[in-house]
């Protein structure tokens, strides 16, 4: 497909920096959709740190999609000063490595209670994430995270219409796992989604690749293309890797893939594989 570019969470399968850009390579992918750096989160690492891996991935001939920060992923009444400092140092780093998207999330909600009821402080948090972020030509995009305010697809329509500035990103698989049919949230969504994760998951809540599971890919991913779309990012989930703990809500754990790969860099290529052929064959 023409314009088509393909990025990838790639610290699923190597948390080393070089490891991932052996993979995009060997996958031919076009670059990162940064999380992990050498067992780092992105967020957390230096800016020195960041020049290195620009230097990496330029003489790699790859870039940086996004930046895959954890802002927004605390809770609503957590304290928010320490995570705007957060957020200004994702920022920089953002810049260092020329990224122009960040993707957050809309604060996990209480238990038992009605996220409905914090539309109002999710909002005024999240317009001040915004403020701090429109001087820097980074748009800040919001992932339908499961738990978080924004993990219905009615919610996440409230949040782009109280905050025009906020872009979207469609991960189906986290539908799928909220028992959420991912056609009728795409039919309310597209037109504020700006991009993809491509993770499927089957309704009973194992993570499969692209195509096998109950997320609708191909036809999302066919009708995404048709609207215009060209950006997608490979987020396999279909094995442990380092970090994955760090990336949960407390007490809860992610099902991985229900198939066996021989490692990490087989179920990561595992995805790759999956949705490259998705693409291919998008005009059937």
């Amino acid at each position: 497909m023409e314009n088509i570019k393909i990025f990838a969470f790639a610290d699923e399968a190597d948390s080393n920096i070089d490891g991932q850009i052996n993979l995009m390579k060997k996958n031919g992918l076009d670059g990162l959709e940064i999380r992990g750096v050498d067992g780092e989160n992105i967020s957390d690492i230096t800016t020195q740190k960041a020049k290195e891996v620009k230097t990496k991935l330029d003489q790699n001939g790859l870039v940086t999609w996004s930046i895959g920060s954890p802002i927004g992923k605390i809770g609503i009444n957590d304290d928010f000063d320490a995570h705007l400092e957060k957020l200004k140092h994702t920022l920089e780093i953002a810049n260092i490595l020329e990224a122009k998207n960040i993707r957050i999330f809309s604060f996990y909600m209480p238990d038992g209670q009605n996220a409905d009821d914090y539309k109002s402080r999710v909002v005024e948090r999240m317009s001040k994430l915004l403020e701090i972020s429109k001087n820097n030509a980074v748009n800040l995009c919001h992932e339908n995270e499961k738990g978080v305010f924004g993990d219905t697809p009615e919610r996440c329509l409230e949040l782009f219409k109280n905050l025009p500035e906020l872009k979207g990103i469609f991960d189906p698989a986290n539908f799928v796992q909220c028992g959420i049919n991912t056609i009728k949230a795409w039919e309310v969504l597209k037109p504020y989604i700006y991009y993809m994760h491509i993770k499927d998951a089957e309704t009973a809540g194992p993570i499969v690749p692209a195509g096998y599971g109950d997320g609708n890919i191909k036809y999302i991913a066919k009708d995404f293309v048709a609207c215009g779309g060209r950006h997608f990012t490979i987020e396999p989930h279909l094995a442990v890797f380092d970090g994955l703990a760090g990336l949960e809500r407390e007490n809860e754990k992610s099902i991985v893939s229900k198939f066996n790969y021989s490692d990490n860099y087989e179920a990561f290529n595992t995805a790759c594989d999956a949705f490259k052929n998705i693409i291919i064959n998008i005009g059937e």
